[in-house]
């Protein structure tokens, strides 16, 4: 069995940067920051650690209670700005998640920094939710290591499961995807989609690497 583990934004699609967007709108409606923030990195990284960066950059005290006021407030902003925006499902995203589907040697999952519900009304808005299984998600842990070894946890965990790491894929469009497949000990398959160059995922020397998926077969001929 194959377990292939997908990240979300910059590798299946590009919400036009949704995320931002509700994030800046959700600290100004429960916060009431209407400051720039600046110098908060997003790519490749759990909406929990950039929360709390959020946070820490504006001089707000987190609680738990905060973080799930906010939480709930970022999901329904995000759903508001999702449609606004001119987002997409990446080249190729469509016919490879429907070719791999159709395999009964495939299990399809996701490895995000994404919440979890975030991640699933972000998939929802593009019609791509229903292909996912399993998964690793963003809500609790702020190193992108411990959500690849969440979501292979989850994986192992499934019954009549069978997996070892060599079966199991990462993909995604970042170094830190890269680096939390290699965590795992998993194959790892960089995607040039993203905000990182050709050039810059190289260095981090993922197994196979592409431009796009825009000829599926390039990645479906790795199984």
């Amino acid at each position: 069995m194959h377990v292939l583990l997908f990240d979300i934004d910059g590798t299946l699609l590009n919400t036009g940067g949704a995320g931002q967007q509700a994030m800046e709108r959700t600290l100004q409606s429960v916060c009431g920051v209407t400051l720039p923030t600046e110098g908060v990195p997003a790519a490749g990284r759990t909406d929990r650690a950039i929360i709390a960066d959020l946070f820490a950059f504006h001089g707000i005290t987190e609680t738990p209670q905060l973080r799930g006021t906010f939480q709930e407030a970022y999901f329904q902003h995000l759903a508001q700005v999702l449609p606004t925006l001119p987002g997409q499902t990446l080249p190729g995203v469509e016919s490879l998640l429907e070719s791999l589907s159709d395999r009964s040697d495939v299990l399809l999952g996701l490895l995000t920094g994404n919440l979890q519900q975030g991640a699933s009304i972000k998939l929802g808005h593009y019609g791509l939710d229903h292909y996912f299984q399993v998964g690793g998600f963003g809500d609790e842990h702020l190193d992108r290591d411990d959500v690849a070894r969440a979501a292979m946890q989850a994986v192992i965990q499934r019954p009549h499961a069978d997996i070892d790491a060599d079966d199991v894929w990462v993909i995604g469009d970042t170094p830190a995807d890269v680096r939390c497949g290699r965590a795992i000990g998993a194959r790892v398959v960089a995607v040039a989609t993203g905000t990182y160059s050709h050039e810059q995922l190289e260095l981090s020397e993922p197994d196979h690497q592409f431009a796009d998926f825009s000829d599926p077969e390039s990645l479906l001929a790795l199984l």
